[in-house]
């Protein structure tokens, strides 16, 4: 039976429509997160599992959502990290070869909460005039008019993501390396970096760059505040040993692991509680050891080096957003934070390398001693464009240069 389901606001605007995922029957279920509109085409099984979304309700502006269904392939971390999500309209049937199960069945069986049948363009609208907002998807429970006043008053009590440490929780426990490559349509899954799956021919031997080559053997730390794993499949695929290690990891256990090149992670929340990750950077930077922030990393390293981080009013969420680089050209970026950098504050020995065509935000900075590049974006581009994905064969070359 199709329950009555709400996403309503803290302000008492409530949009109702019909459940979508999970249900619990004749009992309510309530979630709670700040509300965020994402533009992106495709790839929502991805943006739900991003963790960066952790404590967000997704609001998916194109008008069907989960046309293509779900496999295990396209997750970007073991849970869903979203709080909720809404749409226009939900499919309930999976149309693709690769699919696994529906959306639905997806989000039911990870207990996520979704309402389907809203206005979307009148959430959009409310979200870009106001702000991103605290909110409440609840499903089920009786009466909606009784459902839209108890999420009404579930969303009142959100505290909101500014000056919250969510990357802690975000991130994984335990050291560890990551063993899959870049995509192999042949298994259709992520290739084996050992070559137990990936097949190996003459031809796609002579397609390396010389970047990916320079790669081999290079030792990539990643500090985890919530990893995507299209990162760790982006820097194994170039060549790179990955050692994921876990966000409490200090410099010493860093080290121990020799590496040439340290990368702090995407992640959920607010950068400026991050003390430890920033502690970490500043202490790698005066080792010296080439540092790659990637959004949440990028705002943490830009902290740690005394910047300003501000809240935007409702964020860069999507996967066409379009970022012009400091030595010419322009990329589409796929996007996804409620924070960015003061470029203002940043010492005078950062340079800039990118800037957002939508707002003029920093999308990136740089600096030659010590070696660090940072970037807001996500160039490993799940889901999306994939014009970033340079940024990491600069990465590599820039740890084959300190290497060297």
């Amino acid at each position: 039976m199709t329950q009555a389901a709400v996403l309503a606001f803290a302000d008492g605007v409530a949009f109702r429509g019909v459940g979508a995922g999970f249900d619990d029957g004749a009992r309510a279920v309530f979630a709670v997160g700040e509300v965020v509109f994402n533009t992106a085409i495709t790839g929502y099984q991805e943006i739900l599992t991003d963790p960066s979304y952790h404590r967000q309700i997704v609001v998916f502006t194109h008008p069907h959502i989960g046309n293509t269904g779900v496999n295990i392939a396209d997750d970007e971390s073991a849970r869903v990290f979203a709080s909720a999500m809404a749409a226009r309209s939900v499919c309930d049937h999976a149309s693709s070869w690769r699919a696994e199960a529906t959306l639905c069945d997806f989000l039911r069986a990870r207990r996520v909460p979704a309402v389907s049948g809203l206005d979307t363009r009148a959430i959009t609208r409310k979200l870009r005039d106001q702000g991103a907002l605290a909110g409440c998807v609840a499903v089920g429970g009786g009466s909606v008019d009784a459902l839209t006043k108890r999420a009404v008053a579930a969303a009142r009590k959100f505290e909101g993501l500014q000056g919250a440490l969510l990357a802690e929780k975000a991130g994984g426990g335990r050291r560890r390396e990551h063993l899959r490559g870049g995509w192999d349509w042949q298994i259709n899954n992520y290739a084996d970096v050992k070559g137990k799956t990936e097949t190996k021919t003459k031809a796609k031997a002579k397609t390396k760059t010389a970047a990916r080559k320079k790669a081999r053997g290079l030792r990539v730390v990643v500090l985890d505040c919530g990893a995507k794993k299209a990162i760790l499949h982006s820097l194994a695929a170039r060549g790179c040993k990955v050692i994921v290690m876990p966000y409490k990891s200090d410099a010493a256990k860093v080290m121990a692991e020799k590496p040439h090149g340290v990368l702090i992670s995407n992640g959920p929340g607010d950068p400026q509680p991050c003390a430890r990750a920033q502690e970490l950077a500043a202490e790698l930077m005066a080792r010296g050891v080439p540092l790659f922030g990637l959004c949440l990393g990028h705002q943490i390293v830009a902290a740690a080096m005394g910047a300003k981080i501000v809240k935007m009013k409702f964020g860069h969420h999507g996967a066409n957003h379009p970022v012009r680089a400091a030595g010419g050209g322009v990329m589409i970026t796929s996007q996804n934070h409620g924070f960015a950098v003061d470029a203002d504050t940043l010492p005078p020995r950062a340079r800039a390398t990118h800037v957002s065509l939508f707002d003029g935000s920093l999308q990136g900075f740089a600096c030659a001693r010590p070696p660090v590049m940072t970037f807001q974006g996500h160039p490993e581009a799940s889901p999306g464009p994939r014009d970033g994905g340079v940024l990491f064969d600069d990465f590599a070359k820039m740890m084959a240069r300190h290497r060297a």
